[in-house]
C-alpha cells in the first residue's frame, strides 16, 4: 500500500455513524480483498482448503459426522451471510479514486465481520498464528525482499487489522 509513511484511514464517530475517507489505494486493496473472499466463498468453496476449514471450523471436531449433519444444517446460512457481509464493503466503498465511507451501526458490524473474515483468510495464507509477531514477520520479509509479494500481503493484513480496530472504537465511542 505504498510506502510505509503513507497516511491510513481511520474511522471516526459522526453521530450514529462510522466515518473514514479512504484514498485511491485503500478503496483498490478493500476491493480486491472483499472481492477475494467472496469469490471463495462461491466459486472457490472447497472444504479441503485450509481458509474455509478456518472459516467454518468443524462444531464437533472430535465426531466428524456430527460436524457433518451440523454443516448440513447452518453452512448455507452462514455462507451468505459471509458472502452479504463482504458485499456491504463493496457497496459502501467509495469510487476508485477514493471517498468518504458512512457505515451505520448495522453496516459497521457488517464490516467488522467481514474484515475479520478477510484477516482469517490472509492468516492461513500467511501461516500467521497467535504467536506471529507481524512486526517482526514484516521485518523478515521487508530483509528477504522487499519487493516480495509476502511484504505487501502482510502490509495488507497489518492495514485490515488496524482498520478493523480503528472502526471497532469508533462503532463502541460514546455518541
Amino acid at each position: 500500500m505504498g510506502d510505509r509513511g503513507a497516511r491510513v484511514s481511520t474511522f471516526r464517530r459522526q453521530g450514529e455513524h462510522c466515518v473514514a475517507t479512504f484514498a485511491a489505494d485503500e478503496v483498490r486493496v478493500l476491493r480486491k480483498v472483499a472481492s477475494e473472499v467472496v469469490g471463495l466463498l462461491t466459486d472457490g468453496f472447497d472444504h479441503s482448503d485450509p481458509v474455509v476449514g478456518r472459516l467454518f471450523p468443524d462444531t464437533y471436531p472430535e465426531d466428524p459426522e456430527e460436524s457433518a449433519e451440523f454443516r448440513r444444517y447452518t453452512e448455507g446460512d452462514l455462507k451468505t451471510g459471509k458472502v452479504d457481509q463482504a458485499g456491504a464493503v463493496l457497496a459502501a466503498l467509495p469510487p476508485v479514486t477514493g471517498g468518504e465511507v458512512r457505515l451505520d451501526g448495522e453496516a459497521a458490524e457488517a464490516w467488522l465481520r467481514a474484515l475479520n473474515d478477510a484477516r482469517l483468510a490472509m492468516g492461513v495464507r500467511l501461516d500467521i498464528s497467535a504467536d506471529t509477531d507481524l512486526g517482526d514477520e514484516l521485518d523478515d520479509a521487508v530483509l528477504h525482499d522487499p519487493t516480495s509479494p509476502r511484504v505487501f500481503q502482510l502490509s495488507v493484513y497489518a492495514y485490515l487489522g488496524y482498520l478493523q480496530e480503528s472502526l471497532l472504537r469508533a462503532l463502541i465511542t460514546d455518541r
